[in-house]
């Protein structure tokens, strides 16, 4: 019986890190990279200007 416990903490704790895995992967679906990819336009426009005058 005490193996029988051994070999089941390593499958409660696999069972248990996916769930949290896919607990944890549920928003970046959703998400997409638009709001970062604006901003780093936004960044890039910003520094072209900057050596423009020179």
């Amino acid at each position: 019986m005490a193996a029988l416990a051994w070999l089941l903490i390593p499958l409660i704790a696999a069972i248990g890190a996916s769930l949290w895995g896919g607990w944890a992967n549920r928003t970046r679906k959703a998400r997409s990279d638009g709001p970062e990819l604006d901003g780093y336009a936004r960044f890039r426009a910003a520094m072209e200007k900057s050596h423009a005058g020179r």
